[in-house]
């Protein structure tokens, strides 16, 4: 009981950090704004903004990178609150390889998936996605080490 508490209180942090961190924590670029106080494209103005990449918004890319992250963190946070309801072995083993795909998502969202700003010097690559990518092979770790643990266990 005390190892569901553990595990799943550990999964519930995390999912959090991966769904709020880029919001509050660690944030993403900002979009530019005009004088007239609307947000502008940061491409608009090459000479004063690095981030460049082609976007459908005012907003960078890594702002809907950080969007999507949303709903993977509370996803995983989710998984995380099933694993402190739900004690059973064979449960338990389900929620781990869950969070361990859904971990996976969450480290290729601002990789591949959806990305960042084309300039690595953006506070995206420098403080937001370096974050997210730790807490991802955190509980990309972790999911497999209670994996490995309920099979050992059910060896036994």
């Amino acid at each position: 009981m005390k190892r569901t508490i553990i595990f799943g209180t550990i999964v519930i942090v995390l999912g959090l950090l991966i769904a709020l961190g880029p919001q509050f924590l660690f944030k993403v670029c900002d979009p530019v704004m005009t004088s007239t106080g609307e947000a502008e494209d940061c491409c608009t103005i090459p000479e004063t903004a690095d981030c460049c990449t082609p976007t459908v918004s005012a907003f960078p890319v890594c702002h809907w990178s950080a969007r999507a992250e949303i709903g993977v963190g509370l996803l995983i946070a989710a998984l995380g609150i099933c694993m402190l309801v739900f004690t059973d072995i064979k449960t338990q083993l389900g929620l781990a390889i869950s969070v361990f795909f859904a971990a996976i998502v969450a480290l290729f969202i601002p990789l591949t998936l959806i990305g960042g700003c084309s300039s690595m010097s953006m506070a995206c690559h420098k403080v937001a996605f370096p974050a997210l990518m730790v807490e991802s092979i955190i509980l990309i770790i972790f999911s497999v080490a209670i994996v490995v643990y309920s099979e050992m266990k059910n060896l036994l």
